[in-house]
């Protein structure tokens, strides 16, 4: 048996005990020491670094360590194992996914501020408010990566905290493939409740409870609104259902569920409500954030898109709703993308460069960081300024040299900082791969929306208002997300960003049974449609897979 040591930067040290052949990632795991691992430890993401301070592991050499880091002592902890005692080194940006990354949790003025004109917009259609009685409820919307929450008084809807907390299930992946897979190992399924209850949801119960000043037991209801995966994980049921033919999750609905029952620390009697799914792909947060959007109440035709880890969108109005989900992987949070991160500190959030010199100009997360790598807005602004400026050309191949772009027997990539002025030591760059890997990402979207538009014989210019939710969504620029062909190109007028319509939507059925009982309607209405067998789908998704598209006319 050996010990490997895992030292953190401001943490006490972790010391396992160990045998030859174990998986690094795994014991740190297994020791509670989070390494983000986006692919789940399949090497194909690059993000679990750690290195040998002393020792040695058994590690095979890999295209996303370069030669110099690889002599330095860095390794992809979960293609490491143990071979004697050691010492690894965890870097700080290993956890920021746990509490530092920035997104829509009602923290701001203007989050809100939009908050509260889609909560107004909800009760003038004539659905009752403060129907369920008085004291304190909490709403929580359960992102693949992010989970935000809100405790509010029953009776007002008055908001008396709000919190949010990194996903713990992330170190199983980023993607909800993953985290099912994950889940049929054994002991998964109480490794994965374990995760999101435990580890996330009940912290941030009791933050929200001490910020407010009241015991946790004064909760007396609360509201789940989370995709079909997250909340088949957060009770504990059988995930399998959802990935595998005939892709029928275990319950579409769950009614009738207490605090008790799922061992939530508030009044043991309090109802837990649930958003309804739709399907395997689309669930409580849509259903929930339909609900913002009042296309179920307006003759205008909307087309609402959520934009995260998953990439799901609803078309329609008062007459139909149509809705589907596509495979855009986990590129918009910086996965499969080699410098690619989440929207923490030191991440590049936005870029423009010059078409002759190629010097970018970045705007980076956190007040006097260095970039130390691209989130989901940074991502496409510069592939779009890449693009633009013609150094790289509709299939994502660079096609002008300069100092900035670094060319190999992998292929070329353009250098945002050389490692002298980063925040990790080594040039920070976006390689061809990743272009392609974000190409395909955007293609899904796109590829979607005309999937939609064309079974119910619809273009885009019969789309009056495009609601944009999630994270991401705060930060991308829509012209240059139209000019990459990831988005139609309409009027920037009808693009609208309504920050997190999940928990919004969540808070309204907290604080309404009438609100409660009209998305479980809404889940009732919409139609949902299964691109993979969809005639002419991959037609689609393959003519969408070039800057910005095969058919230019539809962004001239």
């Amino acid at each position: 048996m050996f010990t490997i040591t895992f030292k953190r930067k401001g943490s006490s040290d972790v010391k396992v005990t160990a045998s030859p052949g174990d998986n690094i990632l795994e014991l740190a795991m297994q020791a509670g020491v989070a390494i983000d691992a986006p692919c789940s430890g399949n090497g194909t993401c690059g993000k679990c670094f750690v290195k040998v301070i002393s020792g040695a592991v058994e590690s095979e050499k890999s295209v996303k360590i370069s030669e110099e880091d690889y002599e330095d002592g860095w390794r992809l902890s979960c293609q490491s194992k143990v071979m004697c005692d050691a010492t690894l080194f965890v870097p700080a940006s290993a956890e920021s996914f746990k509490s530092d990354i920035q997104t829509a949790d009602l923290s701001s003025q203007e989050e809100l501020a939009r908050y509260f004109e889609l909560v107004t917009g909800i009760f003038n259609t004539g659905i009752q408010k403060g129907d369920v009685g008085v004291g304190n409820g909490i709403a929580v919307d359960i992102g693949t990566t992010t989970v935000t929450a809100a405790l509010l008084r029953l009776k007002s809807g008055f908001i008396k905290a709000k919190a949010s907390l990194g996903n713990g299930q992330i170190i199983y992946g980023a993607d909800v493939i993953n985290r099912i897979i994950q889940q049929g190992k054994p002991g998964g399924v109480d490794k994965l409740r374990r995760a999101v209850r435990e580890e996330t949801v009940i912290p941030l119960i009791e933050t929200l409870c001490k910020d407010a000043g009241i015991e946790p037991t004064d909760v007396s209801r609360m509201v789940i609104a989370g995709n079909t995966t997250m909340e088949h994980l957060f009770v504990g049921a059988n995930g399998d259902s959802i990935r595998l033919e005939p892709y029928e999750p275990e319950f579409l609905e769950l009614r009738g569920k207490t605090a008790a029952d799922l061992g939530l620390p508030v009044a043991p009697d309090a109802p837990v409500v649930f958003a309804p799914n739709v399907g395997s792909y689309v669930g409580g947060d849509i259903t929930a954030g339909v609900l913002t959007t009042l296309m179920w109440n307006n003759p205008e035709m909307t087309l609402f898109i959520d934009l995260g880890t998953n990439g799901e969108m609803v078309l329609g109005n008062s007459d139909f709703m149509l809705t589907c989900a596509c495979s855009a992987g986990p590129a918009f949070e910086g996965g499969d993308i080699s410098c690619g991160m989440r929207a923490t500190h030191g991440a590049i959030e936005s870029c423009t460069i010059d078409a002759e010199t190629m010097e970018p100009t970045m705007g980076i997360i956190g007040e006097g960081a260095k970039p130390i790598g691209l989130c989901g807005s940074g991502i496409i602004d510069v592939i779009s300024e890449l693009f633009r400026c013609g150094i790289i050309n509709a299939k994502g191949k660079f096609v002008r040299d300069g100092e900035r772009i670094l060319r190999d027997e992998y292929g070329a990539a353009y250098v945002l900082a050389f490692a002298k002025d980063s925040g990790i030591g080594k040039d920070v760059t976006i390689n061809e791969i990743d272009i392609d890997n974000f190409i395909r990402a955007k293609a899904a979207i796109f590829s979607a929306i005309r999937a939609m538009l064309n079974a119910v014989d619809m273009t885009p210019d019969d789309i009056d208002y495009i609601m944009i939710a999630g994270g991401i969504g705060s930060g991308i620029d829509i012209a240059k997300s139209i000019s990459i062909g990831m988005l139609p190109k309409l009027p920037l007028d009808k693009y609208i960003y309504i920050g997190n319509s999940s928990l919004t939507g969540a808070c309204a059925m907290l604080i309404s049974n009438d609100a409660t009982e009209k998305v479980h309607e809404i889940s009732a209405n919409m139609t949902y449609l299964e691109l993979s067998t969809h005639p002419g789908y991959m037609d689609e998704f393959v003519a969408a897979c070039f800057l910005p598209h095969t058919d230019a006319s539809l962004f001239d």
